[in-house]
């Protein structure tokens, strides 16, 4: 199990060059593409990775999570953290 990274609210998460969001119709799932991986990513992570679209900080991401779920936004920013920390460290989101 990999250390959870810290992640401030004021950095633009985005998906570096290479590394796609595709919805897999055949299998009904979306994935995460990257050089030579595939992460299969579930409706929540589909929900913060449209979000990363290099303009939108993370508690803009949280924020706007929050309200379009209707959920605590301290709950909310706390997932997307370790969300985005996860994905950070596998070298397929960049801050």
């Amino acid at each position: 199990m990999t250390a959870f990274r810290e992640i401030a609210d004021e950095l633009i998460p985005r998906l570096p060059r290479g590394v796609r969001l595709r919805e897999d119709r055949l299998r009904g799932r979306w994935v995460l593409l990257a050089p030579e991986r595939i992460f299969e990513i579930d409706d929540i992570g589909v929900e913060i990775l449209r979000r990363c679209n290099g303009s939108s900080t993370v508690r803009q991401i949280a924020v706007d999570l929050a309200s379009t779920f209707d959920a605590g936004l301290d709950d909310v920013r706390s997932d997307v953290a370790a969300f985005l920390s996860d994905f950070v460290e596998k070298r397929v989101i960049d801050l």
